[in-house]
């Protein structure tokens, strides 16, 4: 088969490809909406499963029974071939949301950002008076990737994940809410991914296998969520459930997911019950973006696509470039038609997944990949590791949460390599780069730098490795070893923008620091929303007394991700040194509505409110300041400088409070304060 091409037709090609094989006649389609026996709108609730095999949930799962979907499958159509775009969850569900392959909606990988060119479902069900709701379970899955649009309610987490009772709770009070519009229920569990612990008693049921643990866990809650919604939505109800991914759990050397394509990461669970769909098992393979053609045909708003009246068959596509767009490994596609299902990743493998659903007989050497398939594998638009790779403005903290659910994402785009290794050939590295990326992320460095060497001893022009080895050597102080691998890296690179990135990183932290404002100045040229570039050069800037042009770059930094209380604070203070009042209030007012309780900063909101002649808010706020603040004398000075600028009728005594009290700056203050002699000049 000739090799597949890398090029940039991913962002135009609409994913559409749906090939379809008439291997019968073709149906008429229903008529939008042709289910819809009352007139009203349904209600749908769509529950997506997060890391679920297909073979472990429902009627083929064995040493588990999952009562609750078993009970949707008896009474809707349940599609035991339905497979995942992309073995990662914000990819996979936004092929859902949107009915796009990853080549049209351009996320392969997670922490990336839909584009707000790509309609997604909750906009289009919103727009015809459905109210919308989702009630996510990860932080991969957080508004700020772009799924959130369209949604009144969108309840992630604020941490990394929470539990199926935790979400189904919320998602049922949400559901004792009256109203009488048609709704949209979007529920995401994420209990069965790595690393596995469910609660009792199913975590002492399933001693051996706490897999099926949280698999059984969580159909406990999709029992209870599915109960509260035909209980409490208005009008008539469907329900969809599917899985995202699966997980490898060993198959061809991946124990988890996003990297190979086989069926244990790729095929998984699907059931639909709701008006017009008669009880059935379909043994056809369809993909799971078809998701959203569903629910539209469900509201009645197009028919197309929809798998409420499948009958012909079509090529189902998916693609893992992970480790594509990571470490210049082959891309990876998948194409399945009828039984047989092909892998193009440098060679063609072929297997008979009906036959063989472990994948242990590549059957490549038959000839017998059809043309269809053949063609549709030569199709699929491979994305280019530069283009393909537009990163979330993800700070420290959001890095590493990512880092502890297992996502951590290369630094730098790879090179693309005529002899680049296949995935599965590399399957002994897969835990190895987990454990290195995890203690990078964690900025264990120490700890990183055996297994960056034992990858690059494998896969010696891994770009990504390689600058990780350099910078945890920078950050540790080994400058020979540091410089000696960023001469490694301009080998394998020479023109790459992410060598100079790193390199400037390097010089930014050590004694030639002063070297790299002209080095990452270029990088923000090419990069303007690189974080860690941007950062870096703030501190070089602050470092030279150079706070205007710091306070720009923060500016900028802030704009690309949310700042903590404690920056908004340095930010403020920083306002407050350039005498930019205006930035300085906002800035510590953004802290506080932030920090709360916590806030320890009413005197310089105290005093930027009063040099904005906002006096009332400047009293509110001085009059917070505790008196063990160790500046309470100057709160007291202010305080009186505001009581007579409003005539309070208690000002001498605040005078009087103020001169008691005073230090020695502010009773050289009280003395020279013309206010407190003459009263108020208007």
């Amino acid at each position: 088969m000739p090799a597949l091409k890398v090029n940039a037709r991913g962002a135009a090609w609409v994913g559409a490809l749906v090939l379809a094989v008439n291997a019968c006649s073709p149906a008429a389609k229903p008529e939008a909406g042709a289910a819809h026996p009352t007139g009203s709108r349904l209600s749908i609730l769509l529950v997506t499963l997060d890391t679920t095999r297909a073979d472990s949930i429902g009627p083929e799962a064995k040493g588990i029974e999952t009562k609750a979907f078993n009970a949707l499958a008896s009474r809707g159509r349940l599609f035991t071939r339905a497979y995942a775009t992309v073995p990662e969850t914000l990819p996979s569900h936004t092929s859902m949301m949107t009915g796009l392959y990853p080549a049209g909606h351009d996320i392969h990988e997670n922490a990336r950002t839909l584009g707000a060119d790509h309609a997604v479902l909750a906009e289009r069900l919103q727009g015809v008076g459905y109210r919308t709701a989702a009630f996510v379970s990860s932080f991969v899955l957080s508004r700020r990737f772009g799924l959130g649009r369209g949604f009144e309610t969108y309840d992630d987490v604020t941490d990394t994940e929470r539990s199926a009772t935790q979400t189904t709770d919320r998602a049922i009070e949400y559901l004792l809410g009256d109203s009488t519009k048609p709704l949209f229920l979007w529920v995401h569990y994420f209990d069965a991914h790595a690393p596995y612990a469910p609660p009792e008693p199913f975590s002492s049921r399933f001693a051996k296998n706490p897999y099926l643990g949280e698999i059984a866990a969580v159909d406990e809650q999709l029992g209870r969520l599915i109960a509260a919604f035909e209980r409490s939505a208005p009008g008539p109800e469907a329900i969809l459930v599917v899985g995202d991914h699966g997980e490898g759990l060993g198959d061809h050397g991946e124990s988890q997911h996003g990297i190979l394509l086989y069926e244990s990461t790729m095929r998984v669970p699907m059931v639909l019950v709701g008006p017009g769909v008669l009880p059935a098992t379909s043994d056809l393979p369809v993909s799971t973006r078809r998701v959203f053609h569903t629910l539209l045909d469900l509201a009645g708003l197009d028919a197309a696509d929809s798998l409420r009246a499948m009958r012909g068959r079509e090529i189902v596509l998916g693609e893992a470039m992970k480790p594509f767009l990571e470490y210049g490994w082959q891309p990876q596609i998948m194409a399945v038609d009828n039984a047989h299902k092909a892998i193009a990743a440098g060679r063609t493998e072929v297997y008979d997944v009906v036959a063989d659903p472990f994948e242990t007989r590549d059957l490549a050497g038959d000839n017998l990949l059809s043309r269809p398939l053949r063609n549709a594998l030569l199709d699929y638009p491979v994305p280019s590791p530069g283009l393909a790779r537009a990163s979330a403005a993800l700070g420290e903290e959001d890095r590493k949460k990512l880092a502890s659910l297992g996502y951590v994402s290369a630094g730098a785009a790879p090179v693309v390599r005529k002899d680049a290794p296949r995935p599965v050939d590399m399957s002994g590295l897969f835990e190895v780069i987990e454990k290195a990326s995890g203690f990078f992320v964690r900025q264990e460095y120490a700890r990183a730098i055996p297994p960056l060497e034992q990858i690059l001893r494998a896969d010696s022009r891994n770009l990504d490795a390689t600058l990780r080895l350099a910078t945890a050597h920078s950050a540790l102080g080994h400058e020979a070893a540091a410089e000696r691998m960023f001469e490694r890296a301009k080998d394998i690179s020479p023109q790459s923008a992410d060598v100079r990135a790193y390199l400037a990183l390097h010089r930014a932290r050590g004694k030639r620091w002063e070297e790299a404002g002209p080095m990452l100045d270029r990088v923000l040229a090419d990069f303007p929303d690189r974080l860690p570039a941007l950062e870096s050069l703030a501190r070089i800037r602050e470092r030279q007394a150079r706070i205007p042009e710091a306070i720009v770059l923060y500016q900028r930094i802030y704009a690309l991700r949310a700042p903590t209380g404690p920056e908004l604070v340095a930010l403020g203070r920083r306002a407050m040194d350039v005498e930019n009042t205006s930035l300085a209030i906002q800035s510590f007012e953004a802290a506080r509505t932030l920090q709360g309780k916590d806030f320890r900063n009413d005197l310089e909101l105290g005093v930027l409110y009063l040099a904005a002649r906002r006096f009332q808010e400047a009293r509110v706020a001085l009059d917070r300041v505790p008196a063990d603040h160790p500046e309470y004398p100057m709160a007291l000075f202010k305080r009186a400088q505001v009581s007579v600028l409003l005539r309070e009728p208690d000002a001498a005594s605040r005078i009087s409070m103020a001169r008691r009290k005073a230090d020695a700056t502010t009773r050289e203050l009280i003395a020279r304060e013309r206010l407190f002699l003459q009263g108020v000049s208007r």
